[in-house]
């Protein structure tokens, strides 16, 4: 897919449009509205849809989303609160760049670029043609690919040049503003051989009961050596509908860490692919949800082991309360020829109420040998000795729980191994549960 697919940006309508009846930006755009109207719905029968409630994705209440206002940006700005250092930092509102904290002087001298989308496609078209959206959606999410690749029109673009590694992380805060507001936010992050830096994204709305439509794609292209770790937080409105596709490559004897955190979203798809294409190469993939109220994330994963001598390592943990339901379908897909492959993969799924619902589908294709490939799901509620134990210390029933899933749930945080955003994330938690739900 060509960089024309944001070039016209810019001119896209001020005024509110239905996004199932808007005009596309670019030719290219064009190309892709003719894809997303021709592609199906899906339907429950599809397997790639399996368990999700489909008759719920329904697109046509929903709107372009427009500039936010003067006391907006600043309400905005203000809420935007990540670490306490980092390297750089860009934060937008309805696809709309708001503010960029730029990289230090050392860093732009060593050729690292952190650049809006709309900016690199201008600047530097020729690493925007060679990787943007170039990994087709295979997981079922094909239709809203092609919608996001058609309305796209704001996002990050991280170069981190070979042998450059960036010790703070960078943020990026992604805001959703206004009632059926829709927002397409995209990350491109480019590390060449032995390259090392961490992105964090943070996806929010500014009124937690506002319905809206968010639909993201993440591309992120390892060379040899290089180290790459990738935060996703989101924590859209309680009645958002969530769509995310993310594509990792990865080179020869790199690493690449991704964790997606589920908080928000009435329905939330998140569908991740690691592409595994240089012998030595390893994917982590990693992920946390807490659900409540009649929440229903469902992720579905692809492992792809492509050459010989690789390793990935999923883990997906979930905890589940009130009527939430949670569906996972994960493949670790070993390709002739890709011998000595590692690959393990495990979810496991806490029940905090009698009427939440897990369900889960791990699975293995495996056309080579002498590879050892495991997979497991495990779906269980708070063991009563636990709970009698901090009841027995005098900690509220409320709290023993909360400390019960948080202990739960840190075996994931710790697996990046960065304290301040372990640090970061289990705020976030915490807030979750101390936010009022709407049952």
């Amino acid at each position: 897919m060509s960089t024309a697919i944001l070039e016209s940006a810019a001119v896209l309508p001020t005024t509110a449009t239905p996004i199932l009846s808007a005009g596309p930006a670019s030719p290219e755009q064009a190309g892709a509205w003719e894809k997303f109207t021709a592609l199906p719905m899906p339907v429950r029968t599809d397997e790639e849809w399996r368990f999700a409630k489909v008759k719920d994705l329904d697109l046509s209440g929903y709107v372009q989303a427009q500039p936010v206002d003067d006391a907006a940006r600043e309400d905005l700005l203000a809420r935007s609160e990540g670490l306490d250092a980092v390297a750089g930092r860009m934060v937008f509102a309805n696809d709309q760049l708001l503010a960029q904290e730029t990289l230090g002087a050392a860093l732009r001298q060593q050729g690292v670029l952190w650049l809006p989308l709309e900016q690199a496609v201008a600047e530097h078209p020729e690493l925007l043609h060679k990787h943007f959206m170039r990994e087709e959606a295979i997981l079922g999410g094909q239709k809203f690919a092609a919608l996001h690749a058609s309305q796209v029109r704001a996002g990050t673009f991280l170069y981190v040049p070979r042998g450059v590694e960036i010790d703070l992380p960078i943020e990026a805060f992604h805001w959703m503003h206004g009632a059926h507001a829709s927002v397409f936010p995209h990350t491109l992050i480019i590390a060449e051989d032995m390259a090392k830096v961490t992105l964090i994204d943070y996806y929010e709305s500014a009124d937690a009961a506002a319905p809206g439509l968010a639909c993201a794609v993440n591309d992120l292209w390892l060379g040899a050596g290089a180290n790459v770790t990738y935060v996703c937080v989101q924590n859209w409105s309680r009645t958002a509908h969530s769509f995310q596709m993310n594509s990792t490559v990865v080179g020869r004897d790199a690493q690449s860490k991704s964790l997606f955190v589920q908080l928000g979203g009435q329905h939330v798809r998140s569908e991740s692919v690691s592409h595994l294409r240089g012998p030595g190469g390893r994917s982590d993939m990693l992920a946390v949800t807490v659900a409540a109220a009649a929440q229903e994330v469902d992720a579905r994963t692809l492992q792809i082991h492509e050459v010989p001598n690789t390793q990935s390592d999923l883990l997906y943990k979930n905890s589940l309360d009130d009527n939430a339901r949670t569906i996972f379908a994960g493949l670790i897909r070993v390709d002739p020829g890709a011998h000595r492959t590692d690959a393990y993969q495990k979810v496991r799924n806490l029940l905090l109420s009698d009427e939440a619902e897990a369900n889960s589908a791990p699975g293995l294709e495996i056309e080579a040998d002498d590879v050892r490939c495991t997979h497991g799901a495990t779906c269980g509620q708070i063991e009563q000795e636990e709970l009698f134990y901090l009841l027995s210390r005098g900690i509220p029933k409320n709290e023993a729980q909360r400390l019960i899933v948080f202990g739960f749930l840190n075996e994931v945080f710790e697996r990046l191994g960065n304290e301040p955003v372990q640090d970061n994330l289990r705020k976030l938690v915490r807030a979750k549960f101390a936010a009022p739900r709407q049952r």
